[in-house]
């Protein structure tokens, strides 16, 4: 019985989610977003108010928790909303023939009556006016085509990890979304220009400068699509 346990254990490893239970979250304790919130760093100076007390209470003022004011992404801790939005599609199609073609012929009809000497010993239809007569023909044609479409629309928000000596915004963003059993994770990073925040502190995924984006899973589904890791070690080791 007890060898019966160590089987199924064996076979439980073989899997990357636990037999009977859906795939676990990623601990939020553990990702780099809550560290950015934990330890800003450097904060950026806060602007005082030339007008006194008096107008920390006026819809006007510039400060970031007016009503006007600048609510975009700008230091370490701060969040922003990613928008992906990819509706790329290319189409490559090339065409190319060859041909060529050749013939030689060389031959002695005359040389001091040579060929008439060597004829009458040559088989029935063999001749020594034609010693070598040689031709060659080749074609070559190719035709190839390329058809690519990708489709993808997804809103995420990431977080600001840090700010480079430049300026420039160094972004995280992580989502999973569990639906029974199978687990979905969208990651997003890369490096964004302030100035390229829009008001409602968004940016699009084409201003992300490096930018690396995954959409997977994982979780019963994932794992039936994914050949086992004896299959795999096979097609690895064997030649054909």
């Amino acid at each position: 019985m007890r060898h019966v346990f160590v089987a199924l254990a064996l076979m439980s490893g073989c899997t990357s989610t636990p037999i009977g239970q859906p795939p676990p979250f990623t601990p939020p304790a553990l990702t780099v977003e809550r560290d950015a919130m934990t330890n800003p760093g450097t904060l950026l100076p806060v602007q005082s108010d030339a007008l006194g007390p008096s107008s920390r209470a006026s819809l006007w003022t510039g400060a970031r928790g007016s009503l006007l004011g600048d609510r975009r992404a700008m230091q370490r801790g701060d969040i922003m909303t990613v928008v992906i939005e990819i509706d790329d599609s290319a189409a490559i199609s090339n065409s190319s023939n060859r041909s060529r073609s050749s013939s030689q012929q060389a031959g002695i009809p005359q040389l001091l009556g040579i060929p008439q000497r060597i004829n009458p010993r040559l088989p029935e239809g063999a001749t020594a006016e034609a010693l070598v007569d040689l031709s060659s023909q080749s074609n070559a044609s190719g035709d190839g085509s390329v058809s690519r479409n990708e489709q993808l629309t997804l809103r995420v928000a990431a977080t600001v990890t840090d700010v480079l000596p430049n300026g420039v915004l160094q972004i995280v963003g992580q989502q999973e979304v569990r639906v029974n059993f199978e687990l979905r994770e969208l990651v997003v990073a890369g490096y964004v220009r302030p100035e390229d925040i829009t008001r409602q502190n968004e940016i699009t995924y084409d201003k992300i400068a490096s930018a690396r984006i995954s959409y997977g899973g994982r979780g019963q589904i994932t794992d039936m699509q994914q050949p086992r890791y004896g299959h795999q070690v096979l097609e690895s080791v064997l030649p054909f």
